[in-house]
């Protein structure tokens, strides 16, 4: 199976800057698309940055311009810069993956998900 794992989140101020990473493990085949989203109550997830590993990215309107989705050069593991960080960013952020395993068919895969806390 794959696993997900992000790191990075906490307490941080507004105004500052933040770095999450996600990890995805596993015996994957190839990864179409990797992202980051926001978790609310009842599981629901709304998507915060993606990034197609044929190179393009996607961003909510809210964070565009002050978050940047990038990916490790060899390796299945996204990054999330977020500068200028606002109180509405606040939220459990939590890694996607859409891979496909050695064997299996494409799946959709989810982190335990970090949080990203903006308090002054």
């Amino acid at each position: 199976q794959v696993q997900l794992v992000e790191s990075g989140g906490g307490l941080v101020q507004p105004g500052g800057s933040m770095r999450l990473s996600c990890s995805a493990t596993g015996n994957i085949r190839r990864v179409y698309r990797m992202g980051w989203w926001r978790q609310g109550p009842g599981n629901q997830r709304d998507p915060v940055a993606a990034l197609t590993f044929g190179g393009s990215a996607n961003y909510r309107d809210s964070v565009r311009g002050r978050f940047t989705i990038s990916r490790h050069t060899t390796e299945n593991t996204i990054y999330l810069q977020m500068n200028n960080l606002k109180y509405d960013d606040t939220a459990a952020y939590v890694c996607m993956a859409e891979v496909e395993e050695v064997g299996k068919s494409p799946t959709t895969n989810w982190g335990q998900g970090t949080q990203v806390t903006v308090s002054s």
